[in-house]
Protein backbone atom coordinates (compact mmCIF):
# COMPACT_ATOMS: atom_id res chain seq x y z
CA UNK A 1 0.00 0.00 0.00
CA UNK A 2 2.96 2.31 0.35
CA UNK A 3 3.03 2.81 -3.16
CA UNK A 4 -0.69 3.73 -3.70
CA UNK A 5 0.19 5.92 -0.84
CA UNK A 6 2.61 7.33 -2.92
CA UNK A 7 1.65 7.56 -6.12
CA UNK A 8 -1.55 9.56 -4.42
CA UNK A 9 0.97 12.45 -2.39
CA UNK A 10 3.16 12.80 -5.97
CA UNK A 11 0.31 13.32 -8.14
CA UNK A 12 -1.29 15.73 -5.67
CA UNK A 13 2.13 17.68 -5.46
CA UNK A 14 2.57 17.35 -9.40
CA UNK A 15 -1.18 18.67 -9.48
CA UNK A 16 -0.28 21.43 -6.58
CA UNK A 17 3.05 22.51 -8.27
CA UNK A 18 0.37 23.77 -10.99
CA UNK A 19 -1.03 25.98 -8.84
CA UNK A 20 0.36 29.25 -9.97
CA UNK A 21 0.03 28.57 -13.75
CA UNK A 22 -3.88 27.59 -12.83
CA UNK A 23 -4.40 31.09 -10.31
CA UNK A 24 -2.69 32.75 -13.45
CA UNK A 25 -4.64 31.61 -15.81
CA UNK A 26 -7.93 32.42 -14.33
CA UNK A 27 -10.52 33.29 -15.11
CA UNK A 28 -10.69 29.84 -17.24
CA UNK A 29 -13.65 29.89 -19.28
CA UNK A 30 -16.45 27.76 -18.17
CA UNK A 31 -17.80 24.77 -20.39
CA UNK A 32 -20.75 24.51 -21.75
CA UNK A 33 -20.80 20.80 -21.91
CA UNK A 34 -19.37 19.51 -18.80
CA UNK A 35 -21.49 16.01 -17.95
CA UNK A 36 -21.12 12.79 -19.71
CA UNK A 37 -22.23 13.11 -22.79
CA UNK A 38 -19.66 12.50 -25.79
CA UNK A 39 -19.05 16.20 -26.78
CA UNK A 40 -18.20 17.37 -22.86
CA UNK A 41 -15.46 19.18 -22.65
CA UNK A 42 -13.75 19.51 -19.14
CA UNK A 43 -11.21 22.54 -18.58
CA UNK A 44 -9.24 23.36 -15.28
CA UNK A 45 -12.59 24.50 -13.31
CA UNK A 46 -14.26 21.55 -14.37
CA UNK A 47 -11.43 19.37 -14.08
CA UNK A 48 -10.09 21.10 -10.28
CA UNK A 49 -13.96 20.77 -8.82
CA UNK A 50 -14.05 16.80 -9.77
CA UNK A 51 -10.41 15.93 -7.83
CA UNK A 52 -11.86 18.51 -5.22
CA UNK A 53 -15.02 16.33 -4.76
CA UNK A 54 -13.67 12.98 -5.52
CA UNK A 55 -10.76 12.52 -3.66
CA UNK A 56 -12.93 12.57 0.03
CA UNK A 57 -15.81 10.68 -1.99
CA UNK A 58 -13.76 7.68 -3.02
CA UNK A 59 -11.90 7.57 0.60
CA UNK A 60 -14.95 7.81 2.46
CA UNK A 61 -16.60 5.10 0.23
CA UNK A 62 -13.86 2.99 1.23
CA UNK A 63 -13.42 3.84 4.55
CA UNK A 64 -17.21 1.85 4.41
CA UNK A 65 -16.19 -0.76 2.68
CA UNK A 66 -13.70 -1.41 5.22
CA UNK A 67 -16.30 -0.94 7.91
CA UNK A 68 -18.01 -3.87 6.76
CA UNK A 69 -17.52 -7.19 8.36
CA UNK A 70 -15.17 -8.88 6.31
CA UNK A 71 -17.20 -11.83 4.99
CA UNK A 72 -19.27 -9.85 2.51
CA UNK A 73 -18.72 -7.63 0.01
CA UNK A 74 -19.70 -4.33 0.55
CA UNK A 75 -21.54 -2.05 -1.43
CA UNK A 76 -19.85 1.23 -2.85
CA UNK A 77 -19.09 3.50 -5.37
CA UNK A 78 -21.31 5.21 -7.73
CA UNK A 79 -21.25 5.81 -12.06
CA UNK A 80 -19.96 8.78 -14.02
CA UNK A 81 -24.16 10.04 -14.04
CA UNK A 82 -24.56 10.25 -10.70
CA UNK A 83 -26.70 13.24 -9.83
CA UNK A 84 -24.91 14.02 -6.88
CA UNK A 85 -21.27 13.86 -8.46
CA UNK A 86 -22.54 16.14 -11.35
CA UNK A 87 -24.07 18.85 -9.01
CA UNK A 88 -21.06 19.48 -7.23
CA UNK A 89 -18.95 19.38 -10.22
CA UNK A 90 -21.73 22.12 -11.57
CA UNK A 91 -21.07 24.32 -8.71
CA UNK A 92 -17.41 23.79 -7.50
CA UNK A 93 -16.24 25.12 -11.10
CA UNK A 94 -17.26 28.00 -10.21
CA UNK A 95 -15.06 28.86 -7.24
CA UNK A 96 -11.48 30.35 -7.22
CA UNK A 97 -8.63 28.10 -8.30
CA UNK A 98 -6.97 28.63 -4.97
CA UNK A 99 -9.94 27.70 -3.09
CA UNK A 100 -10.48 24.60 -5.12
CA UNK A 101 -6.36 23.78 -5.01
CA UNK A 102 -6.67 23.87 -0.84
CA UNK A 103 -9.96 21.15 -0.75
CA UNK A 104 -7.82 19.28 -3.31
CA UNK A 105 -4.52 19.84 -0.81
CA UNK A 106 -6.62 18.64 1.83
CA UNK A 107 -7.75 15.40 0.06
CA UNK A 108 -4.68 14.10 -1.53
CA UNK A 109 -3.32 14.41 2.27
CA UNK A 110 -6.38 12.51 3.72
CA UNK A 111 -6.55 9.80 0.93
CA UNK A 112 -2.52 9.56 1.12
CA UNK A 113 -2.76 8.92 4.71
CA UNK A 114 -5.73 6.46 4.25
CA UNK A 115 -3.63 4.03 1.99
CA UNK A 116 -0.55 4.03 3.66
CA UNK A 117 -2.63 3.04 6.91
CA UNK A 118 -3.69 0.10 5.31
CA UNK A 119 -2.70 -3.47 6.51
CA UNK A 120 -2.33 -6.11 3.81
CA UNK A 121 -5.47 -7.49 5.00
CA UNK A 122 -7.30 -4.46 4.87
CA UNK A 123 -5.90 -4.14 1.41
CA UNK A 124 -8.04 -7.33 0.38
CA UNK A 125 -10.95 -6.31 1.90
CA UNK A 126 -13.41 -6.88 -1.05
CA UNK A 127 -15.88 -3.95 -1.67
CA UNK A 128 -18.93 -4.70 -4.44
CA UNK A 129 -19.06 -1.50 -7.33
CA UNK A 130 -22.52 -1.60 -9.76
CA UNK A 131 -20.15 -1.45 -12.82
CA UNK A 132 -16.78 -2.87 -12.03
CA UNK A 133 -17.79 -5.48 -9.97
CA UNK A 134 -16.06 -6.87 -6.95
CA UNK A 135 -12.91 -5.12 -6.40
CA UNK A 136 -10.56 -5.61 -3.39
CA UNK A 137 -9.79 -2.21 -1.15
CA UNK A 138 -5.96 -1.82 -2.61
CA UNK A 139 -7.61 -1.99 -6.74
CA UNK A 140 -10.06 0.48 -6.21
CA UNK A 141 -7.44 3.37 -3.94
CA UNK A 142 -5.13 2.61 -7.83
CA UNK A 143 -8.73 2.85 -9.94
CA UNK A 144 -10.48 5.59 -8.26
CA UNK A 145 -7.65 7.31 -6.37
CA UNK A 146 -4.07 6.74 -7.90
CA UNK A 147 -4.38 6.46 -10.99
CA UNK A 148 -7.56 8.65 -11.47
CA UNK A 149 -5.55 11.73 -9.88
CA UNK A 150 -2.60 10.64 -11.94
CA UNK A 151 -4.81 11.26 -15.24
CA UNK A 152 -6.02 14.49 -14.31
CA UNK A 153 -2.87 15.56 -12.98
CA UNK A 154 -1.53 14.56 -17.01
CA UNK A 155 -4.66 16.51 -18.53
CA UNK A 156 -4.13 19.75 -16.54
CA UNK A 157 -0.59 19.77 -17.79
CA UNK A 158 -1.96 19.36 -21.24
CA UNK A 159 -4.06 21.87 -21.24
CA UNK A 160 -0.95 24.31 -19.80
CA UNK A 161 0.85 23.39 -22.08
CA UNK A 162 -0.86 24.02 -25.05
CA UNK A 163 -2.41 27.79 -23.36
CA UNK A 164 1.90 28.22 -22.79
CA UNK A 165 2.85 27.04 -26.53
Amino acid sequence: MDDLARRIRDAGTALLGLGEALVAGEPWPLSDSWGTEPEAHWGPPELLAHVNEMLPYWTDQLETVLAGNGSEAVPFGRVATDPGRLGRIGSDRRRPIGELLGGIEAGVERAGAFAAGLSAADAERRGLHSTRGELSVGAAIERFLAGHLEEHVAQLQDILARRAG
